[in-house]
């Protein structure tokens, strides 16, 4: 039996080192995230929308359940033209937290253009 309580031991010292490791390296996405969303709302305001948008859908790649990141990213595409993917982040924003009012307005925004384009065709 004392050869069975050291391998037990081990084992979880294994698992909580595991824990540990994977604690910090969602840690270390969610920082990168945080500073990738940072700089491309820094990227956004001074209007380089391809820089932008490179940055925050790294960002969005790194923390997907972030709605303010799927907001400015669906501002970056909206500035870059791609209306369709712009439209699909804000409704990914609205759905992650139906309170971020800045998204709504966006989303709102975004379908009545949409929805201007589709009156405009023949």
């Amino acid at each position: 039996m004392s050869t069975s309580r050291p391998h037990a031991l081990c084992k979880l010292i294994a698992r909580i080192t595991t824990f540990a490791l994977v604690i910090a390296i969602s840690g270390c996405a969610s920082h990168r995230a945080a500073m990738l969303y940072r700089d491309g709302t820094r990227e956004l305001d001074a209007g380089r929308h391809e820089q932008a948008r490179a940055r925050l859908e790294e960002a969005a790649r790194l923390a997907p359940d972030a709605s303010q990141i799927q907001n400015h990213l669906g501002l970056a595409l909206a500035a870059g033209g791609d209306h369709a993917a712009a439209l699909a982040a804000f409704e990914r924003a609205v759905e992650l937290d139906c309170d971020n009012a800045s998204a709504s307005r966006n989303l709102e925004a975004a379908r009545q253009r949409a929805a201007a384009q589709l009156g405009a065709r023949p």
